[in-house]
């Protein structure tokens, strides 16, 4: 899940940076406002993560800019502005979800995953098809009655499919939604975990559509 992080803290960037790319998310981080909405305007984020005390521009402004522009990206502010004002401002804004520093990784996974299971209008955590489950809290996938760990990537990927079940997805999207900025891509990387995921299920589980890329299946 490629992830916008609008953090101007260098140790805090840096730990939730690692954190989220820890449990699959692939994640661009900025550090003022005018870098982020040009991040927004260029690329496609399943979410973004926001302090509010940034440099030259309040993160506030973003919320403005980004719901007066009606674009639906999802936004948890997270800050340390733990006044009951800011919280209502920021949510009054356009924010989908407001934490305040300090706070545990665990609550913010958390709250990350049910921003993104509300605007998939899921009652339940778990994304299917139908014959593929994957479940975003404990990493694991069920195809067929047959379920399996996945590692960081191989979960990237089988969410970056299944998000989009009969639609064709291009290498240089999967890239995209398994790699943040500055992240170093292998030319056979997306092969090499399809062929992993395969071999955990079976190959029926990934279909390749030649010259084009990969999907699976709508049930």
């Amino acid at each position: 899940m490629r992830t916008l992080l609008i953090e101007d803290d260098k140790m805090i960037g840096e730990a939730i940076k690692q954190a989220l790319q820890d449990v699959a998310y692939a994640v661009d981080w900025v550090r003022d406002v005018e870098t982020a909405l040009l991040a927004v305007r260029s690329e496609r984020y399943a979410i973004a993560l926001l302090d509010l005390g940034l440099p030259v521009i309040d993160g506030r402004q973003f919320l403005r800019d980004l719901r007066s522009r009606q674009i639906a990206l999802p936004v948890i502010v997270v800050t340390a502005q733990d006044n009951v004002e800011s919280r209502i401002q920021g949510l009054d804004l356009g924010a989908d979800d407001y934490m305040t520093k300090p706070f545990e990784m665990r609550e913010l996974l958390a709250r990350m995953r049910a921003v993104l299971r509300r605007e998939g209008s899921g009652a339940t955590s778990q994304l299917s098809n139908g014959t593929l489950h994957l479940d975003p809290a404990t990493h694991e996938a069920t195809y067929n009655g047959k379920t399996a760990s996945l590692t960081s990537r191989e979960f990237s990927l089988l969410y970056a499919l299944l998000v989009r079940p009969g639609v064709i997805v291009s290498r240089s999207d999967l890239e995209k939604e398994i790699y943040g900025w500055n992240e170093e891509v292998e030319s056979n990387a997306i092969e090499f975990f399809i062929h992993s995921v395969r071999r955990k299920f079976d190959a029926s589980i990934i279909r390749n559509v030649r010259g084009i890329g990969w999907m699976v299946d709508r049930q």
